[in-house]
C-alpha cells in the first residue's frame, strides 16, 4: 500500500452533496464545505469532486463554487463538471484547482484532451472513463451521467485517452457504483495491461479489502471511493470518514 493513493470522490448535484446507486436515485449527503473540513482533518492524498448536473444539463462549471471550495480544500483537489472548452479549463485551475476531470467531452470529441493536455500539461488532464453493460452485455463507454452511449469498449478508449496525451485515467463501473461489493478487477487488469498513464480505479469499493485487492490484482496506481467515505454500517448512516494507513498497511500484510 506504499505510495498507492487512496482518493474520496463527491458528487456535487443542486445544493450539496449527495450519492448515487449505478448513477441513479441521488441521496443527499451534506454540505460540500462542512464534508471539505472534515476530510481536511482526516488528510487524503486527494479529492476529486463531480458536479453531476452539470452536463446533464449542459452547464458550464460553476467557477465562484469551485473558488469557495478550492479555499477550503488542504489536498490536491481534481474538478470535474461540465468542461467543455479550454477555457473552462483555464477557469477552474484559476481558481486553485491542480486537476480537471473530463468525461463527457472526452466521449464525444477525444481531440478535446489532445488540445487539453498541449496547453495545460497531461498533469492536469484526468479523463474520467464512465462504463456500464449494455442490452447485449458489451461493455461500453458513456457521457452525460451514463446517458450517451458511445462506440467505445473502455479499454480501447482508455488506450485513445493516452494517445491524446490525459495524465491520468478514473475508471468508473456505472454497474457497482454505491454497490459497495467490489472493484470490476477484471476489466481493471485489461486496462492497467495496455496502458502505462496512472489509472484510478473506482465503483465498488465498500470495505478496506477492496482495495488491497484491486492494488495487487489489477495494479492500478490509485484508489477512489464515495459510499465507503461519506456512510457508515449496514444502515448507511452519514458519517464521513477515512481510512487509517496503518490499519491499510495491517491488512495488506495479511
Amino acid at each position: 500500500m506504499v505510495g498507492i493513493r487512496i482518493i474520496p470522490c463527491l458528487l456535487y448535484k443542486g445544493n450539496g452533496l449527495v450519492k448515487t446507486v449505478k448513477f441513479k436515485d441521488p441521496v443527499y449527503i451534506g454540505d460540500v464545505t462542512n464534508a471539505i473540513r472534515i476530510f481536511n482533518e482526516k488528510e487524503p492524498d486527494e479529492l476529486i469532486l463531480l458536479d453531476i448536473d452539470a452536463s446533464a444539463k449542459k452547464q458550464r462549471p460553476n467557477v465562484e463554487l469551485v473558488k469557495r471550495i478550492a479555499s477550503e480544500c488542504f489536498m490536491p483537489l481534481c474538478y470535474g463538471g461540465g468542461i467543455t472548452t479550454l477555457q473552462d479549463i483555464k477557469e477552474v485551475i484559476s481558481v486553485g484547482v491542480e486537476k480537471v476531470s473530463i468525461n463527457s467531452a472526452a466521449v464525444q470529441n477525444p481531440l478535446f484532451i489532445k488540445q487539453a493536455a498541449a496547453t495545460y500539461g497531461s498533469s492536469t488532464v484526468v479523463v474520467t472513463i464512465d462504463y456500464k453493460q449494455n442490452l447485449w452485455k458489451k461493455l461500453i463507454v458513456t457521457g452525460v451521467s451514463g446517458n450517451f452511449k458511445s462506440k467505445y469498449h473502455p479499454v480501447e478508449f482508455a488506450q485513445l485517452m493516452e494517445e491524446m496525451g490525459a495524465g491520468e485515467i478514473l475508471v468508473n463501473s456505472i454497474d457497482r457504483d454505491g454497490t459497495m461489493s467490489g472493484y470490476d478487477i477484471e476489466l481493471l487488469s485489461k486496462i492497467t495491461d495496455k496502458v502505462t498513464i496512472p489509472v484510478i480505479a473506482i465503483g465498488g469499493a465498500g470495505k478496506v479489502e477492496h482495495f488491497i485487492e484491486v492494488i495487487n490484482q489489477a495494479h492500478v496506481s490509485a484508489v477512489a471511493a464515495g459510499s465507503m467515505f461519506v456512510f457508515q454500517g449496514k444502515h448507511k448512516a452519514v458519517l464521513i470518514n477515512y481510512p487509517d494507513r496503518k490499519l491499510l498497511e495491517n491488512t495488506a500484510t495479511i
